[in-house]
């Protein structure tokens, strides 16, 4: 319950501040590009401070870092809600992006912690609860924007309320060190990570590379929530501002019913099944809805592009922190910090595509991830005999 509540803090927080781009954006008086660039800080200071999560997780010990990180994590987003300009817009984004590659490592790590002991999948469900939080905070920006609530006392009291609660959750975490004690076997009945020597080999390399991919191509299609559905709404097809929200909140609700039957489903199907099967319902629902553009279909089009990649960042997240002849946690932190590349490089590049052709042109992304994925789930487990 501990660990659920730091995932919800972590969904919750970012989303209270994703349906107020639209507001920023216009009071700032940028174009899509400059927009792009500036969104695009929140990922940038994800990479630049993502290889130092591990090092705080093993000095520190996980739940710190994640708590640590939340409440960073709230202060920036508070700075970027008041920014009067660009730069300070970008830089608080940087910052919060920075504390959230801190908690996102460690609340994975400390997750897959309490799995091993739990004896059964459950990490698909951390991310579910976190697709709650998310859900819960763009509901809370859409009814604090209904209701005409400046952006500074908004965000304020979401900052307290989630530091607050993951706060009171640190005290029932598990204690000691991240790795098992000698001698106690994993979840799987294997001995423990720290006794496994195998070395690594070439297919080490090409999985990781490929479980980098997945996971990053789940990034492109929940930025593409996050950053551009509320614009797409309410710009090109003149939906109302509460109504505009309704997109990023479709894909996380749909992201959330994804990671909850998700452990069942990779249990009877495996992860290869799941993975696929997944990116087909995302390149097709997203596909359609960008070739018939309405309202309805276009909020149906991120529910299904959050359905489909719902399982991805998880699978290639257990996958990377199996893999073998890695330290503990090695795997897990280099899939998390490559991954943000997704989140990185989406914001521009779908801006650049907006001004030069339409928003419509951009969103082309969801269903390119799609394929992308069904082209490389192979790495990923099949059903267990």
């Amino acid at each position: 319950m501990a660990v659920a509540v730091l995932f919800f803090t972590n969904g919750a927080l970012f989303a209270n501040l994703l349906p107020r781009y639209p507001q920023i954006k216009a009071d700032l008086g940028i174009g899509n590009a400059a927009y792009g660039l500036a969104v695009a800080a929140f990922p940038a200071g994800a990479i630049a401070a993502g290889l130092a999560a591990g090092i705080l997780v093993r000095r520190f010990g996980s739940a710190r870092v994640a708590v640590g990180g939340t409440l960073l994590t709230g202060v920036g987003i508070l700075a970027a809600g008041l920014a009067d300009s660009v730069v300070l817009f970008a830089g608080a984004l940087f910052l919060a992006g920075a504390a959230d590659a801190f908690t996102d490592v460690a609340q994975n790590a400390h997750g897959l912690r309490v799995q091993r002991r739990y004896g059964r999948s459950i990490i698909n469900s951390f991310h579910a609860i976190w697709s709650i939080g998310a859900v819960t905070g763009g509901s809370m920006a859409a009814a604090a924007m209904a209701l005409d609530v400046p952006r500074g006392g908004h965000l304020l009291f979401s900052a307290v309320v989630f530091a607050v609660a993951a706060c009171v959750a640190l005290r029932f975490c598990l204690p000691g060190p991240e790795t098992e004690p000698d001698g106690e076997p994993d979840a799987e009945g294997r001995a423990p990570r720290q006794t496994r020597r195998t070395a690594p080999g070439p297919r080490t390399g090409y999985v990781l590379a490929a479980l980098v991919l997945i996971a990053t191509a789940g990034t492109l299609v929940e930025d593409a929530g996050s950053s551009w559905a509320t614009l797409y709404l309410s710009d090109s097809l003149h939906a109302s501002v509460a109504l505009a929200a309704s997109g990023y909140v479709a894909l996380v609700g749909a992201q959330f019913v994804g990671r909850l039957i998700g452990d069942r489903l990779v249990d009877r199907f495996g992860q290869r099944a799941v993975a696929r099967s997944g990116a087909l319902v995302a390149a097709a629902g997203m596909g359609l809805a960008l070739a018939v553009p309405t309202v309805p279909g276009t909020i149906l089009g991120f529910a299904a592009a959050g359905f489909g990649v719902a399982t991805l960042v998880p699978a290639a997240m257990h996958e990377a922190d199996e893999l073998p002849g890695l330290k503990p946690g090695s795997g897990l932190t280099i899939v998390s910090w490559l991954m943000r590349l997704g989140f990185l490089l989406s914001p521009p590049i779908v801006g650049l595509v907006a001004d030069a052709s339409s928003l419509r042109v951009g969103l082309l992304v969801v269903p390119f991830a799609g394929l992308l994925v069904l082209l490389l789930a192979g790495v990923l487990r099949p059903r267990r005999p």
